[in-house]
């Protein structure tokens, strides 16, 4: 009873805070039907500057970090993306009703990581003053790679093999991929091809280039006046209209959810849920192992969580275009993003119990 009333008033006092306000503020806002808009190219700046100093923080950190401490929570993190989409493999894309192209592209974006929460995340912890390693950034890229590289081969593989050994339509009410004549199932050295052109496409996208020349620029070069003049005190402020944003696109998302299944509803509510607490007890054995810190648990967590609000929609639309955008998209910023920022509070809680801060 004594842990349910410390998360419970952990949750309350949170709500309170900058980040889950001005959140909450751009869904109330939209509710309303205002008028009031960021314009595109002020929004994309702001997701630049955000994940370069992510980037740039993560890097800085890196050169004083042990070999060890980075490379076992890495591994973690992208073991973690891969097995957020095989969950969505064998419960989404499995729902009577659900295109399992939809449901796989769906389940790779929660796979993914969304920039804006992990820096929620930490705005929260910042405040605090719950410390937690300084590379934490660097974990983005394994998990989110893994993740929609997962995701997107086995959709490809699975349209190709239902192209190869099913020539008629299939009877159970789900959509049928592919066309109607048999063929050759895809050789290994095409699925090879396959994996490396999506590696080179994920990594050409914005928001990981962004984030791979802050960690590079902090780790070789000496980026640290600039960070701690320029990057360092905009943080916060870009941070709160991200949130603004993300509350309002939110909102607007919610109705793109009438046109699927009501599975994609049921998944986006607790699918947040299940990944952080599957990131989580990744955390907390990487905690045994190295001593990773509770606000690094935490983090894990929040990543795991998480839904791509910016690298995952174009990759997958790029890679998976018979995949309905308004399922894979409404569900995620719709549902699972409200909801993976509003649990920060509850993992925070949870790692106090079992750690301490």
């Amino acid at each position: 009873m004594d842990l349910l009333l410390d998360i419970l008033s952990t949750m309350v006092a949170q709500f309170q805070k900058p980040t889950l306000a001005f959140l909450i503020g751009g869904m109330m806002l939209a509710a309303m039907g205002s008028k009031f808009e960021v314009p595109e190219p002020v929004y994309k700046f702001i997701v630049i500057l955000l994940l370069l100093k992510v980037g740039i923080g993560a890097g800085i950190s890196v050169r004083e970090a042990d070999f060890v401490e980075l490379v076992i929570p890495a591994i973690g993190a992208a073991i973690v993306g891969v097995v957020i989409v095989l969950i969505g493999m064998r419960t989404l894309a499995r729902w009577r009703g659900v295109s399992p192209m939809d449901g796989m592209a769906t389940a790779g974006l929660f796979g993914a990581v969304s920039a804006s929460t992990l820096a929620a995340g930490m705005a929260m912890l910042d405040g605090e003053g719950i410390a937690y390693e300084g590379f934490i950034g660097a974990l983005y890229p394994f998990m989110d790679i893994a993740a929609l590289v997962t995701a997107i081969v086995l959709a490809r593989l699975s349209a190709k093999r239902k192209t190869a050994t099913a020539p008629t339509p299939s009877g159970d009410g789900t959509m049928t991929l592919g066309g109607t004549v048999a063929g050759p199932v895809p050789d290994p050295s095409e699925h090879w091809d396959l994996v490396r052109g999506i590696l080179v496409d994920t990594l050409r996208s914005p928001a990981i280039s962004a984030l791979l020349l802050g960690l590079a620029l902090g780790i070789f070069a000496r980026p640290d006046p600039v960070y701690e003049s320029f990057y360092e005190p905009l943080f916060r402020g870009l941070l709160s209209i991200l949130m603004l944003i993300m509350g309002m696109e939110a909102w607007s998302r919610l109705s793109e959810l009438r046109k699927v299944a009501h599975a994609y509803i049921l998944y986006g509510l607790a699918a947040p849920l299940v990944h952080g607490a599957l990131g989580f007890l990744v955390g907390l054995g990487v905690h045994h192992i190295t001593g990773f810190s509770a606000g690094g648990v935490v983090l894990l967590a929040v990543m795991a969580a998480s839904s791509s609000d910016i690298s995952g929609p174009p990759t997958l639309r790029g890679a998976l275009p018979k995949a309905n955008p308004s399922a894979y998209v409404g569900t995620s910023t719709g549902l699972g993003t409200p909801v993976a920022i509003l649990s920060i509070p509850l993992f925070m809680a949870l790692a106090d119990a079992l750690i301490g801060f």
